[in-house]
């Protein structure tokens, strides 16, 4: 029977390590997913407000389809740069892509990244011509390990979930053939990740050893317009889901496009409503390739991808469910 790795987070996948770092006065964050190898990565964009660098580079056609790391921040199009903060690091420790060894010409590192909006969450953002992002890349990426905090940690710091505190969750399972699929999700969502008028979660049907509570729904009939528990008055490029999903087994580029789309149902599992005009979501697919794909590979391709979405599911209702109150941001602990 499938379960979860001994973490239950994403470095359950072996030859991954994750590092975060918060700048706690501007209630913000970084988080930074490091492969030990370079691995192959796919993505999938499907919210309509979405704040993303080298997402191109990651197409089936293009030339690079493996990446040296994935980067999630907060600060909107300030958080592109805890990017460009990893891609130093990584360049001064001469990790990247090469089309051709030359002496003296640096690799170039391929750090896709996407961003959530967590600008108008009151933390302190008069940083002025200098934003705190390439520093927080840097630093998430020197604190990289196997441990993956979950709540107010990293990306998810100074998120919010609906009118939840949000946060950053994981969520991981090992298959009956060995394999290991599991998700990091940063949870910014316009939509509510609990059901209406109660503290279930939508995910509670894909709950692993109450993860995220236990908290049976009432099955109480709601009204299908009924949004409650969603961010009211939503602004332009305001909430978003950002993501990444990995698995050990070797992938394509086009096969890990397709982990990574089918994954996405995990969006709409576990948030309602979900990718709307002004949510940013995306989700990332990383390979690292330790295992042979099992045949027949298509049909093991569609398993791997649909635990991908339950397993990402889980990660934004542990996200949730793991965060802490902060100022005006109420916690789903501490609601009633």
């Amino acid at each position: 029977m499938a379960r979860p790795g001994p973490r239950n987070a994403l470095t359950d996948v072996a030859g991954l390590s994750v590092g975060c770092a918060e700048d706690h006065a501007a209630q913000t964050g970084v988080t930074v997913i490091v492969p030990d190898n370079r691995a192959v990565c796919g993505v999938d964009v499907r919210g309509g407000g979405p704040g993303t660098r080298e997402t191109d580079s990651l197409a089936p056609e293009n030339l690079v389809g493996s990446v040296d790391a994935v980067v999630l921040a907060g600060g909107s199009v300030y958080g592109l740069a805890a990017a460009d903060g990893v891609t130093a690091s990584m360049g001064a420790e001469g990790k990247g892509f090469a089309l051709i060894d030359l002496p003296g010409v640096p690799r170039s590192p391929v750090i896709p990244a996407a961003i959530l909006y967590d600008l108008a969450n009151g933390g302190n953002k008069a940083w002025g011509d200098a934003p705190p992002y390439s520093g927080l890349g840097k630093q998430a990426y020197a604190a990289r390990n196997q441990s993956v905090p979950l709540g107010n940690a990293g990306a998810g710091y100074g998120a919010s979930a609906g009118a939840l505190k949000g946060g950053q969750g994981s969520a991981s399972i090992v298959t009956a053939d060995g394999f290991t699929i599991a998700a990091l999700a940063c949870v910014n969502s316009f939509g509510s990740t609990t059901m209406p008028n109660q503290r279930s979660f939508w995910a509670h049907a894909f709950e692993i050893d109450g993860e995220f509570g236990a908290v049976a729904p009432n099955n109480a009939p709601f009204d299908a317009e009924d949004w409650h528990g969603a961010k009211f008055n939503p602004a332009p490029r305001a909430n978003t889901t950002i993501a990444c999903v990995a698995l050990d087994a070797t992938l394509t580029t086009a096969e890990a496009k397709r982990i990574a789309q089918m994954a996405s149902a995990g969006l709409a599992r576990a948030i309602r409503p979900v990718s709307a005009p002004f949510d940013g979501d995306v989700v990332f697919a990383l390979a690292t390739g330790a295992k042979p794909m099992p045949e027949p590979r298509a049909l093991n391709i569609a398993r791997f991808g649909a635990l991908a979405a339950d397993c990402l599911a889980r990660a934004i209702a542990r996200g949730v469910y793991e965060a802490q109150s902060v100022g005006l941001h109420r916690a789903w602990r501490d609601t009633v």
